[in-house]
């Protein structure tokens, strides 16, 4: 076991960070049972030495003395949040080979001032559209048309490149073709939006009448799947299995199915999700239904507009469920006690009948001369 294999394991940043600034090799795999340090990260569930992990090189498909690569062994010990990182990564190099001109082009694909803001957008492993219009939009260089084109056209040859390559690469494939709509979206409303993607955040957590459930948002990431250009991908297939059959407003919805297909997995039931923007962990409850979870106040504000037609009605369903709940669980309290009483009598009686018969049974019959 090599010191940043220890380190990995141990949960130790820093460690990990010095010892690969002085040359550790992070592929070795020398460890007796075949393990990486890419699979002790995991196994420790801290993300950021994942990612550090990744970034340094490590192989994501290297496997141990048992067939297992980094991401099923995170898997394997419900480290969610470090199986998403391995799936999601992406590294910047890659990126930058679209930063230079290649062949006879006279100027790169990608000017290199935008490599870090797009880098940023595709390692993110929330795929809700509001998130990703959040992270364009507090991003100056983003905030211009030309600029979100030239981005969308990286992407879509980075999706190209996922499909034709030896090693395919779906998942990649269709996040990226995902992001690209997303970025084309922008740069379509920025066009008649005069410089500005409020209105976009807004349709897309506009929520209908009935139960603020967002329809814009839902049509578009069907339309973004139903645009994936290559129609024999097995992954597409699936989502489209998945998703073409359920009526909107129901479960499971596009960015559900969607978020599976890109993390890999089928998400974190004991996690509150924020209503706005879809990051884990979030903690705010509405003070007055208490039934949507939130960032913070930001997240709270943006979605107001569409949350407080419903809210009334949420915090009378919540009033409702809470009462039934206590009912019933005042009933089930009530049945207990009285088959307590039930069985303690019945005890009694069976006690004080065999005190009965032993009395009986051990009385001595009298005799005469």
């Amino acid at each position: 076991m090599t010191p940043l294999m220890h380190a990995a394991y141990k949960g130790r940043a820093d460690m990990c960070k010095l010892l690969l600034q002085h040359g550790a090799d992070v592929n070795c795999n020398e460890h007796e049972h075949g393990y990486t340090a890419l699979m002790f990260a995991g196994l420790s569930g801290k993300t950021d030495i994942t990612w550090m992990m990744l970034d340094a090189g490590a192989e994501t498909d290297a496997v141990n003395s048992v067939g297992r690569t980094a991401a099923q062994m995170a898997a394997f010990v419900g480290q969610h949040d470090c199986v998403t990182v391995i799936n999601n990564f992406f590294s910047r190099a890659r990126l930058d080979y679209y930063t230079k001109p290649q062949g006879l082009e006279k100027e790169p694909k990608l000017p290199p001032k935008l490599a870090g803001a797009l880098h940023k957008i595709i390692m993110t492993t929330n795929p809700n559209p509001v998130k990703i219009v959040m992270l364009v939009k507090e991003n100056p260089l983003l905030m211009d048309v030309e600029a979100l084109e030239k981005c969308r056209k990286v992407l879509e040859l980075i999706c190209e490149k996922c499909i034709k390559q030896q090693d395919m690469n779906e998942v990649l494939a269709m996040k990226m073709h995902y992001l690209s709509c997303v970025l084309q979206k922008c740069g379509s409303f920025l066009k008649e939006q005069q410089d500005k993607l409020d209105g976009l955040i807004k349709s897309l957590l506009k929520g209908r009448d009935s139960d603020g459930f967002p329809v814009f948002q839902e049509k578009f990431i069907r339309e973004c799947i139903r645009k994936f250009p290559y129609c024999d991908a097995t992954l597409l297939q699936q989502l489209v299995r998945s998703i073409a059959p359920v009526e909107i407003g129901s479960d499971p919805t596009a960015l559900s199915v969607l978020t599976q297909a890109i993390t890999g997995q089928v998400g974190f039931m004991d996690a509150d999700f924020c209503t706005t923007c879809g990051e884990k962990g979030a903690g705010k409850r509405c003070s007055i239904c208490k039934m949507v979870i939130y960032c913070d106040q930001s997240c709270q504000k943006l979605h107001w507009f569409s949350h407080k037609k419903v809210c009334k009605m949420l915090q009378e369903q919540r009033e409702k469920h809470e009462a039934e709940s206590a009912s019933r669980l005042q009933k089930q309290a009530k049945a207990e006690s009285h088959q307590a009483l039930e069985e303690t009598t019945g005890t009694l009686e069976e006690l004080s009948v065999s005190q009965s018969e032993t009395t009986s049974s051990q009385t001595i019959p009298l005799t005469t001369d």
